[in-house]
């Protein structure tokens, strides 16, 4: 017996094509339906999620993108706002700690500039007062000597 070889692509020789045909054009639009109802959605659902954003509210009513929106907006600017405020005040903080730095450098500086002073001030009366006993010390020198010529005038 020979092998028959059966085209299932021939119309005459078979329905196939036909029923082939049928099942994808009735279920084509179901097939459809179901990709954009389940898997599109639930990708959909999936991704708000990651971002933050629900389809429905606790009591699973579900309501609009804009209040989500607004609600996530609100959110966000208060924490810009926190963080806004945290910086502020790390900066007067900053700044308040370079002026205590700054007021005490010139504090330094000026008790520096004192000292200098009081220094020189020292100096020149110990020069000062060097030189009066010198002047002294002369005058005593003179004074003694004045008196023998005295005694030596009257002899």
């Amino acid at each position: 017996m020979p092998i028959m070889c059966v085209s299932v692509e021939n119309e005459s020789h078979c329905d196939f094509v036909k029923l082939r045909e049928m099942l994808i054009r009735v279920n084509m639009e179901d097939l459809r339906e179901q990709t954009h109802a389940r898997h599109y959605e639930l990708y959909r659902r999936c991704k708000l999620e990651e971002m933050g954003f629900k389809d429905t509210d606790p009591d699973s009513q579900p309501f609009s993108l804009q209040e989500t929106y607004e609600a996530k907006r609100k959110e966000f600017l208060g924490d810009l706002q926190k963080k806004e405020e945290e910086m502020r005040q790390m900066f007067v903080s900053k700044v308040k700690e370079t002026e205590a730095e700054l007021k005490e450098k010139e504090r330094e500086r000026l008790h520096q500039e004192e000292k200098r002073k009081v220094e020189e001030k020292r100096r020149d009366l110990e020069e000062e007062m060097n030189s009066f006993n010198r002047r002294k010390v002369a005058a005593e020198t003179l004074s003694l000597s004045q008196p023998l010529k005295k005694d030596k005038d009257k002899k």
